[in-house]
Parts: C-alpha cells; sequence; structure tokens
C-alpha cells in the first residue's frame, strides 16, 4: 500500500501567513479599490522581492 508524504507544510503555513499579513498591510495602505486590487496583487509576490533583495544584498 502507497502512501503520500508531503514534506514542506511549515514552509506552506508561513508563506501563507506572511501572504495574510502582506495582503491586511497593503489593502490597509490602499487609498482607492485599485490600488487596493494592485496591493493584493504585490501580496501574492512578496516573496520575489525579499530574495531578490536578500541576493543583492549578500552580492551573489
Amino acid at each position: 500500500m502507497a502512501r503520500d508524504v508531503y514534506r514542506g507544510g511549515p514552509a506552506g503555513m508561513v508563506y501563507f501567513l506572511g501572504l495574510v499579513g502582506a495582503a491586511i498591510y497593503f489593502i490597509s495602505q490602499a487609498a482607492t479599490f485599485w490600488t487596493g486590487v494592485f496591493g493584493f496583487l504585490k501580496a501574492l509576490v512578496w516573496p520575489v522581492f525579499l530574495i531578490y533583495e536578500a541576493l543583492k544584498y549578500l552580492g551573489v
């Protein structure tokens, strides 16, 4: 009997909490509906900017 083992659950939870926190932050800063939509989209991709800045800081 095969059993699926999924690893990385805690990392997914950290990403989810970061997503929710970023969405709350960006949407609360929005002055209009469309800046709120743009803020939500930024919340979806915040890890990209985080990794980019970290690598740039490390000189990689």
